[in-house]
Formats: C-alpha cells, sequence, structure tokens
C-alpha cells in the first residue's frame, strides 16, 4: 500500500509539491537513448567539458574528471529513484592537465587523478569538499604519444596499492617489457620514499601486451583484478583488411593483488596478451583459419615458422571474455554483491555503421568472481541502455565513459561528447510512459501518458508521470 499513498500524494500536490519533488527533470539535446526492461534512466546533470572518470566520496558526493578542467564535485538533493537534482558543480583540483583517471584513497582522504605522463594526489576533506597543500607526484614517466588515458583504481582488498592502466600507442616498443607500453601495474602507496614510481622501471606488473586497456576493477567478493581492452583498428591479416569484424575487444584477467596462486599459471600476474602481434578473433572466418578456431582465442596477423595461430595460442593470455570490435570499451565497474559487471563502451566509427555507444552488463559468479558466460560466448553482453539512433555519433549522442555506483545501489554514467551524467536504476517493473524507449524507462519533462493530460493539464500530468516514473513507481 505504500507505493499507492506515494502515487496519491504525486498526483494531488500542488505544482510547488510537484517542483519540489523533482524541479529538474532534463533532457538531451540528441533523441533520448533506448532503455532496457526494468531499468528507469533519468539524465541528472550537464554542462561539463568533458567528463570521464567517476567516483563517490564517504560524503556521498560525485567526484567527477572533466577532461582538460580538473576534478569536480557534484551533489545532488535526492528524491529517491532517479529524481535528483543537481546544485551547482564545485572545482575541487583545478588542474587543465588531467584527462582521465580518477580514484580515491581507501579512506576517502587523497584524490588521486591522471595526466598522460603522471599520477598525482591530493589531500581531500569529503566533509567540506577541499583540497589542501601541494599536489604530490606518486607516478611519472608515462608519456607517450597517441593514447593518453591512464586509468587509476585504489583496491579495496589491498588498499595499499595503486593500479594504473598505459596504453600501448600503435608502437612496436611494446613487444619489449622495459618500454612500459601498453601495460598494467600497480604500486605501493604506503611506500612514499619510493615516489614518484617511474613507470617503465618500478611497479607490480600485472599484464602486459595490452592495446589499451581504458577501463579497470576489482571484483568486490574475490578480489580479482579484470580489465577492458580495446582491439586494435585497420587490421588485415597477410594482407588481407579484416578490420570490420576483427579483432574483438577484451574483459581479460589480472589475478589477486594478494599473491593468491590457486589459478591456472597462464593467467596469474605479469602475462603477456599478445599485443602487438597477437590478437582475440571475433569472427572467425578469416583467411586461412585454422580448423576449430574459436571466438576468443588468438591468432596473428601473419604466418610464419617464428610468428602463427599456433604460437599465439601456445605464448599468449587470450581474453577471458571477448565482444565485437571497435565498441571500445572504456570502463568496469561491479554491482556491489559482485553479480554482475557493468561495461561503458565509448563507441567508434572504426565500421560501416557505428557500433557502440552503450552500457552493458555480464553476469558474475559471486563465488568464484568470474564470468558465468564461456570463453567462446558471442552473447555476454546485455544491453542496459543505448542510443536509440547512432547516426549522430560521435558527436551529438551518448557517448559513455565514467561508471560509478551510489552505496544505494544506482548506477550513474558520463557521457563525454555531450557532458552530461546520467543515472540508471534498476526495478522489478519497467515504467510505462509515453517517453519510454522499449521496454525500460526514460524519463524526460515530457513524459505525458496520453488520454490523461486533458484531466490535470498536459504540463501538470507530463510533471507528474516523470516524478512517478523517477521514483520507480507503477502508474
Amino acid at each position: 500500500m505504500k507505493p499507492s499513498s506515494v502515487l496519491i500524494t504525486a498526483v494531488f500536490c500542488s505544482s510547488p509539491c510537484l517542483a519540489t519533488a523533482c524541479s529538474t527533470v532534463m533532457a538531451p539535446a540528441y533523441t533520448p537513448p533506448t532503455v532496457s526492461s526494468g531499468w528507469t534512466a533519468q539524465l541528472v546533470a550537464k554542462g561539463f567539458s568533458k567528463p570521464r572518470s567517476l567516483t563517490f566520496d564517504s560524503s556521498g558526493a560525485l567526484l567527477v574528471l572533466d577532461s582538460g578542467v580538473g576534478v569536480k564535485r557534484l551533489s545532488f538533493t535526492d528524491n529517491g529513484g532517479t529524481c535528483l537534482v543537481p546544485n551547482d558543480p564545485v572545482l575541487v583540483v583545478d588542474a587543465t592537465s588531467l584527462n582521465h583517471g580518477l580514484s580515491l584513497s581507501h579512506d576517502g582522504k587523497t584524490i588521486y587523478a591522471s595526466n598522460a605522463g603522471s599520477v598525482f594526489a591530493w589531500s581531500y576533506d569529503p566533509s567540506s569538499g577541499t583540497v589542501s597543500g601541494t599536489n604530490a607526484t606518486v607516478v611519472s614517466g608515462m608519456a607517450n604519444n597517441d593514447q593518453v588515458t591512464r586509468t587509476l583504481l585504489v583496491s579495496h582488498k589491498e588498499p595499499d596499492m595503486l593500479i594504473v592502466s598505459r596504453g600501448a600507442d600503435d608502437s612496436s616498443d611494446a613487444r619489449i617489457l622495459s618500454s612500459g607500453l601498453g601495460q598494467i601495474k600497480a604500486f605501493n602507496l604506503s611506500d612514499t620514499s619510493s615516489q614518484p614510481y617511474n613507470f617503465d622501471t618500478t611497479g607490480r606488473l600485472l599484464g602486459w601486451g595490452l592495446y589499451n586497456a581504458v577501463g579497470l576493477d576489482e571484483h568486490p567478493i574475490t578480489g580479482g583484478i579484470f580489465s577492458m581492452d580495446n582491439g586494435a583498428n585497420d587490421v588485415t591479416r597477410d594482407g588481407v583488411d579484416i578490420h570490420q569484424s576483427n579483432p574483438g575487444d577484451e574483459m581479460n584477467f589480472h589475478g589477486f593483488l594478494n599473491g593468491t596462486t590457486t589459478i591456472s599459471p597462464s593467467q596469474r600476474q605479469g602475462s603477456n596478451y599478445g599485443y602487438p602481434d597477437c590478437y582475440a578473433v571475433w569472427n572467425t572466418s578469416i583467411p586461412g583459419a585454422p580448423v576449430g578456431l574459436k571466438v576468443g582465442e588468438q591468432f596473428s596477423l601473419v604466418d610464419n615458422s617464428t610468428l602463427n595461430d599456433t604460437t599465439c595460442q601456445a605464448d599468449y593470455v587470450a581474453p577471458w571474455l571477448t565482444f565485437a570490435p571497435h565498441q571500445a570499451p572504456l570502463d568496469i565497474t561491479f554491482a556491489q554483491d559482485g553479480t554482475v559487471a557493468y561495461i561503458s563502451f565509448h563507441g567508434s566509427t572504426d565500421k560501416t555503421n557505428p557500433v557502440g555507444y552503450l552500457i552493458g552488463q555480464v553476469a558474475f559468479n559471486a563465488d568464484t568472481g568470474m564470468p558465468t558466460e564461456a570463453s567462446d560466448s558471442t552473447t555476454a553482453i546485455v544491453d542496459v541502455i543505448r542510443n536509440t539512433d547512432n547516426s549522430g555519433c560521435p558527436s551529438s549522442c551518448l557517448r559513455p565513459v565514467g561508471l560509478a555506483i551510489d552505496e544505494q545501489g544506482r548506477l550513474y554514467f558520463s557521457s563525454d561528447s555531450t557532458g552530461e551524467i546520467y543515472v540508471l536504476v534498476k526495478s522489478s517493473t519497467g515504467t510505462s510512459t509515453s517517453s519510454s524507449t522499449g521496454t525500460g524507462t526514460m524519463v524526460t519533462p515530457m513524459a505525458t501518458k496520453k488520454g490523461t493530460a486533458g484531466i490535470f493539464g498536459a504540463s501538470r500530468m507530463g510533471a507528474v508521470v516523470a516524478i512517478i516514473a523517477a521514483l520507480g513507481l507503477v502508474l
């Protein structure tokens, strides 16, 4: 009966009450995205320059790495569900060189953020939302020409460890371990005497031979480290262009920071994942494909006595899961119970038709901390929200990057090309309004249910339905 009483209150309260309940319901400037069954989505903030990584501080405020600007702090008036009214964001760290990476220390009192060359630390007071003193350089020596994101992750299982991912660039130097290219490393934050660490020569190697592993997260139950690696572009095999359907984007596993060894030797930390010589196959119909080639297995771009499909599969680690190419996964975050990983796909135009531009979910076994789908699955990813029309991409459409989950389990994500923040709320049933796309609900200012507008007036009924949808109730 509680939902019914709230429904009656929402319908019959005055206009000021409606404005207070959800005074800001924004609409994107492009066609609203499609939301999957059981989800409600709402645009809750806009006006950022290029929002990338997200994380929540201990006071519940959302920290946003706004590329080319710095770190901003965004708080909301929370009316429940997706009904969040944003306060004006506050610039906490004014540093225009920052471009992607963002993480908080385990105690919430240090902000870590990165530019193309270094990782920096600021002392942070979450209660006031301010930094103090001068910043310190934690890791340096990472500048390279093309792939400039340096994703950061402070471990919750091993809170003194900071994980840093660095792309390979389109360089053959990634074959050389000492180059530091295409690698994920962990650095001990408690050893301040060694800071700043040089990325190339220090740190604990978690994996190398990675093209551009931008997404990073730690399974909340087991502590297993996972990355999302972007597949390379413009790939040919023995001179034949196969880039439309190969190689796949990858989910890779990098072991445990506590040194657990109850996994196969090929999956332990420090393994080579193949780049720039070997890649994960998506479309197995490649020239000269070996008999029985499966999705996700490693293949070579050439075939000679020293480098071929056989050596790729024997000498390098295949991904745990493989996804359709050119979707550009940029973040991964686990639900609090460890049963699902959410992945942002930034999208790419490196195909005849743009692909990606979505948030998807992958099912996990909470006890083992591993995906439930087989490694050769082509259906592991399930859409949560995606563009209704990709024709305006990449400039005028949803382009997801950073992910964060609040204490209530709500999923937030940034769209960097549009300067926006969205929130997603999962419910057992969808909410039907005229603004619903697919079988989920996209809350917009014009969520007016046809046939009832004449009773209350179109504008008021639109606000009522938007509020009800935002609160996760059924009309």
